[in-house]
């Protein structure tokens, strides 16, 4: 009798905890289902999930997740594709030799060294846009394009500032990207990054926009466009770029080019979800005025802002557009703006950071008259500001660099890279052909720091200087060479 009792007992057992189970799973189930709908339903553009979505949803009749519309990235894949080329240039290096040092000389071989990047064709004629970066030290530059064609290419300007390079292939009727509206970006919006990573031709990948005018924290002041600090408004997304992206193509779902691929922001060196591009309003400015000038037209305000502490962390007290330096015969202080104004707008246009004003101001072009808002003192101000070049002029400035000096170009070095290397002038050797300097040895990428021990900045400098020698005489050449070092040249006139 006690076995049939306890074995009662325990059937009740079993059947109680087989009920709460199913009575939990069917519990579970129902919550489960309600969380996957309200999800379905705040897809399908909801603005706020269901009322008391535990006990409501009887009457709603979900729909499939198929229903749900996504992007289609195909479309801007195929266009950019065989739009975007791959880039390789080829640097003669100077290297130690150590057989030769074992038997006493100090001779040095030099050796072809390559790398590789990313283009984008921007013309049916062969105008192509890369980065600065990628062909700065180039003595020969090949262009491969999608369907294996390979031409040789020649750079019409660059500008170390921004890092963009305008080149230039002698072809016709090629594929070509426009440029698209990259201030009407939003954040959140899907792009495609297309290039050459890791040396790989025809690479797309996919992600958003994260972010629109993004500065880097490096220094505590930033000045205007060509200035110590250089380019200071980027367009930050997830899209994954990798070495030998640089130079490609930043796309919208409408295949237009709304920005450069132009470096990763990373600790570790890999791609990290953190990809910086030149918006396409700052490249094609620079762009129109390399293939009409040779230079770029870099209009200046003539203030110098801060907004950060000198630990380099935001200054909750300082807004990031207040003027710490008004420098005399420039627009601003003609205009009568002064020391602690904050600038507010450009024309109209509300801004916040220093990436909102460098994106506004190079619109503009030298001589142009643009409005300029300020706080001061409480107070809301206007003032009608004439911009100026770097040089404090409104006039037109050309590359002084086009011509060749003693058989080589030249590019001007910014100030802030000035400062890194620690010298106080410099112009940089862009291409090195048949001539003086060939034949000394020097290369492109090397640095000439004096001529005579006089400073040059500029080929301009260096041609005075050698104007003013005698035929015959002593031309004596200090450089750096792309590794750091010192080196000294002499030769005659």
């Amino acid at each position: 009798m006690k076995n049939r009792n306890l074995l009662s007992l325990l059937l009740v057992a079993v059947s109680g905890a087989v009920c709460g189970g199913i009575i939990s799973l069917f519990t579970f189930a129902q919550i489960f289902e309600n969380r996957v709908v309200d999800k379905i339903y705040q897809q399908a553009g909801s603005l706020s999930p269901l009322p008391n979505p535990y006990f409501q949803h009887a009457s709603f009749e979900p729909f499939a997740i198929n229903d749900v519309s996504f992007p289609d990235l195909t479309y801007a894949a195929e266009k950019a594709v065989n739009c975007v080329v791959h880039v390789r240039v080829k640097t003669m290096q100077e290297v130690r030799n150590p057989f030769a040092e074992l038997f006493g000389h100090g001779q040095r071989q030099q050796v072809p060294q390559e790398g590789f990047g990313s283009g984008v064709i921007i013309s049916a004629d062969g105008f192509i846009v890369t980065n600065n970066h990628v062909i700065s030290r180039s003595d020969e530059i090949e262009v491969a394009l999608n369907d294996g064609r390979v031409f040789e290419a020649k750079v019409i300007g660059a500008d170390p500032s921004t890092d963009l390079a305008l080149l230039k292939i002698e072809e016709v009727n090629l594929p070509y990207l426009v440029f698209g509206d990259s201030q009407a970006l939003r954040v959140g919006e899907w792009v495609l990054a297309v290039g050459n990573p890791l040396n790989l031709t025809s690479t797309v990948t996919a992600g958003i926009v994260s972010a629109k005018a993004r500065n880097l924290p490096v220094q505590p002041h930033r000045m205007q466009p060509g200035g110590p600090g250089g380019l200071d408004s980027y367009i930050q997304t997830d899209a994954a770029i990798n070495q030998g992206n640089s130079g490609g193509a930043l796309v919208n779902i409408r295949g237009e080019l709304i920005g450069i691929n132009s470096m990763l922001w990373s600790q570790t060196g890999g791609f990290s979800g953190h990809s910086l591009a030149i918006p396409a309003i700052i490249a094609e400015n620079v762009v129109k005025d390399l293939r009409e000038f040779g230079h770029v037209q870099r209009a200046i305000l003539g203030v110098q802002f801060t907004g950060r502490s000198p630990g380099g962390n935001f200054s909750n007290e300082t807004p990031e557009l207040t003027i710490v330096v008004v420098t005399e015969n420039f627009g601003a202080a003609e205009a009568g703006i002064k020391i602690g104004d904050v600038v507010t707008a450009v024309n109209d246009v509300p801004i916040r950071t220093f990436g909102d004003f460098q994106e506004q101001i190079v619109r503009y072009r030298p001589s142009d008259v643009v409005k300029i808002s300020v706080m001061r003192d409480g107070r809301a101000q206007n003032f009608n500001v004439t911009l100026r070049n770097t040089e404090g002029t409104t006039q037109v400035v050309r590359d002084e660099n086009a011509n060749m000096v003693l058989g080589a170009r030249f590019e001007n070095i910014p100030q802030r890279d000035k400062q890194r290397l620690g010298i106080s002038s410099g112009v940089r050797v862009r291409s090195v052909g048949q001539g003086t300097l060939s034949g000394l040895g020097i290369r492109n990428g090397f640095i000439i720091t004096t001529v005579n021990d006089k400073p040059v900045n500029s080929a301009k400098d260096i041609q005075t200087i050698i104007d003013a020698v005698e035929a015959g005489g002593r031309v004596l050449i200090n450089a750096i060479d792309t590794r750091g070092q010192i080196l000294y040249f002499v030769t005659q006139k």
